[in-house]
Order: structure tokens, then C-alpha cells, then sequence
């Protein structure tokens, strides 16, 4: 049965899609498209057990909190590890899409964006924490079909489309045909990891220690995947501020892109070998379409400079980015929310839930 107030108010609409993710969560209001872009961090008092912040302003705490105030990651590697810190960051980014105005939307859909291959016990995880913070009905998407269906990717043809979705804390990797993942393949080698792989970086080839957040913007600042040709007249090169190890004093050095490219070597080898085991293991006819629809990359890691090339280099096998990768989750499980009845066959099947009518 359909809200009667949104009779009353047509471009009234409190349904919405989340794309819950290891580093970063988005949201997506129906009839409105996405309304927030926010880290997923919690910053909780360990004395009272009291959330002090969520999204922005907790992130500006990593690292800077006293003893007793810890931020932290409510979800790795795409599931829930913190169940009442999701719970919060769930309830404050609904509180911040409705601003207190729930009782002019009592019924609120909410489809949430999950790694492939999740349990029964992680989906009920999400399930319950969206309904605790406030939403009536919860239903699941799994991202690299959410990431398909963003990129408008035919995905209830008959032919094969595959996708690579490499976020924060997994890559994921689908082949998709008639509107179900006929293959999957997910690994823990994604953003996040990189950002580790030039932490350590600097600790053992110039004994610098510097922090995740540090890393990460030198991973998008200069990151590549492509070694240096040795012909290009610009070589890209970033100062980073640390402590050094030996002295125990700050200390500056300059990372060149070559050395971002070594520090992630091993973890982007892990990636293109993940998608070449794939390919092996997906059905001849599909594959035949891959190989003329392509290899479409989503999520952050997408960005990494180089990285469609070498995995087209790799594969034999035409790579691109999708249009604004970032969101491409979200802007799909929004597509669900623009009209589940089309979209019901791609929702993953829940004790939970009812079907959808």
C-alpha cells in the first residue's frame, strides 16, 4: 500500500538507497538522487560508550583523539564488524536525509548496497541495523550489481557483462547475464590496502612512519600503476611529513610516483591475477560477450592511474572506467529505489523480507 501523503505532496519521498561501504558511505534520497558523501567512521567515548561524531567530522579525529576517545571503521571489508557503531552512522545519515521528519513518512524503504557472497547472519546484521535506525523495510543489493546497473549496463540481456568493483576494503569481481551474477570472485586486495602498502613503504625504504591518511592522499595525489618510461618530461613527486624512526624527530622526504608504483606492486598483481582466474572460470558464450562489451571498472580504486590499461594489456580484454566510479553503487541501488517492481529480480533473497509488490 502506498503512502497517502504522498498524494499530498508528489515530490514527498522518504525511500533511499546506501551504499555502505568500507571507507566511504552514500546516500541516495528517491526523486532526489545522491544527497550525502561521507567516511564511514564513528568516533565513540570508551568511558560512557556516548557516539561523539560520525562521517566528516569523526574522520577529522583519526589519530588525534586522546586515549579514552576511539574513531573507528564500523565495517571491514565491505561487512558489519561494529554492529551498534553502524547502527549509529545508519541512524545519522537517515536522521540528516528526513531531518527529523519521520512522522510524515512512516513507511521508509531503504536498499543497501553489500559484498557479494555474504552470509545469512551478515545480512541479517544489515537488515537489523537499518530497521534500528529507522527504516521499515531493508532490502540488499550486491554492490558489483548495483555498480552494473549505475554504469546502465544491460544486465537482464541474455549476453555477459563483467565488472570490476574495487573499493575500500574488497575487489569484487562479477560476470553478469539475465539479470543474476553468474560468477564471482571477491578478494581483500582493494583501496584500503593500498593505502597500507605505502605505509610500509616508507618504513622500510626511508624508515618514515606516516599515517593512513597520509597515504591516501598520496595515492591519489601520485599514484600509478605504470612504470615510468623514463621518457616523460614530467616526473611527479609529493613531500610527505612523518616521524622518523631512527631519531624519533619529524622529518619530510618526497615520494616519486615510481615508488608509489613499487609499494602497490604486489597488491595490483594480486588484482589482475584475481580477474585473469576469473575469466578462465567464466562460461565460453559469456565471455565471448565480455570480450566485446569489455571489462568495466568501479568503485575508487577504478581511479588508480594506469590501472585500465595494464589490466587491458593483461587480459586482451578492452578495460574502461564507468562514468563517475565513485558512485556507481549508489547511483544503481538508487535505480532500485526509483522502481523496485522493475528492478525486483536483482535484490537479493532474505528470510526478511517479503516479496515485492
Amino acid at each position: 500500500m502506498k503512502n497517502p501523503l504522498h498524494k499530498l505532496f508528489p515530490n514527498f519521498s522518504r525511500d533511499m538507497a546506501i551504499d555502505l561501504g568500507t571507507a566511504n558511505s552514500l546516500v541516495y534520497l528517491r526523486g532526489k538522487g545522491i544527497i550525502t558523501s561521507e567516511p564511514s567512521v564513528v568516533a565513540i567515548n570508551q568511558k560512557t560508550g556516548k557516539i561523539l561524531a560520525v562521517g566528516f567530522e569523526a574522520e577529522k579525529m583519526v589519530g588525534r583523539t586522546p586515549g579514552f576517545i576511539t574513531a573507528i571503521y564500523p565495517l571491514v571489508g565491505g561487512v558489519i564488524s561494529d554492529f551498534e557503531a553502524t547502527e549509529q552512522m545508519l541512524h545519522y545519515f537517515i536522521s540528516k536525509v528526513h531531518k527529523g521528519n519521520f512522522f510524515l513518512s512512516p513507511r521508509i524503504r531503504v536498499v543497501v548496497g553489500v559484498p557479494c557472497g555474504v552470509t545469512e547472519v551478515e545480512k541479517k546484521a544489515v537488515i537489523d541495523a537499518a530497521k534500528n535506525a529507522g527504516a521499515s523495510e531493508v532490502y540488499l543489493i550486491e554492490e558489483p550489481m548495483a555498480s552494473a546497473i549505475g554504469a546502465k549496463l544491460p544486465v537482464n540481456d541474455a549476453g555477459g557483462n563483467m565488472v570490476v568493483d574495487i573499493g575500500g576494503g574488497t575487489c569484487e569481481i562479477v560476470a553478469i547475464s539475465l539479470g543474476g551474477i553468474v560468477h564471482a570472485r571477491s578478494l581483500k586486495t582493494a583501496g584500503n590496502k593500498f593505502d597500507y602498502d605505502i605505509v610500509n613503504y616508507c618504513q622500510n625504504e626511508f624508515k618514515l612512519l606516516i599515517g593512513k591518511r597520509t597515504a591516501e592522499r598520496v595515492k591519489i595525489g601520485i599514484g600509478t600503476v605504470l612504470p615510468s618510461n623514463g621518457q616523460s618530461k614530467e616526473r611527479r613527486e609529493m613531500p610527505v611529513r612523518g616521524r622518523n624512526l631512527v631519531t624519533g624527530l619529524p622529518e619530510q622526504i618526497i615520494l616519486s610516483e615510481e615508488d608509489v608504483r613499487r609499494a602497490m606492486e604486489r597488491s595490483v598483481r594480486e588484482i589482475i591475477d584475481a580477474i585473469k582466474l576469473s575469466i578462465e572460470q567464466t562460461p565460453p558464450e559469456l565471455l565471448a560477450d565480455i570480450m566485446n562489451r569489455g571489462i568495466h571498472l568501479s568503485g575508487g580504486g577504478a581511479l588508480l592511474r594506469g590501472l585500465d590499461a595494464l589490466i587491458q594489456k593483461e587480459t586482451k580484454i578492452p578495460t574502461k572506467v564507468i562514468d563517475d566510479p565513485l558512485t556507481a553503487v549508489v547511483r544503481g541501488a538508487g535505480s532500485v529505489v526509483e522502481n523496485i517492481d522493475r528492478w525486483a529480480e536483482v535484490l537479493l533473497e532474505t528470510d526478511e523480507l517479503a516479496p515485492l509488490r
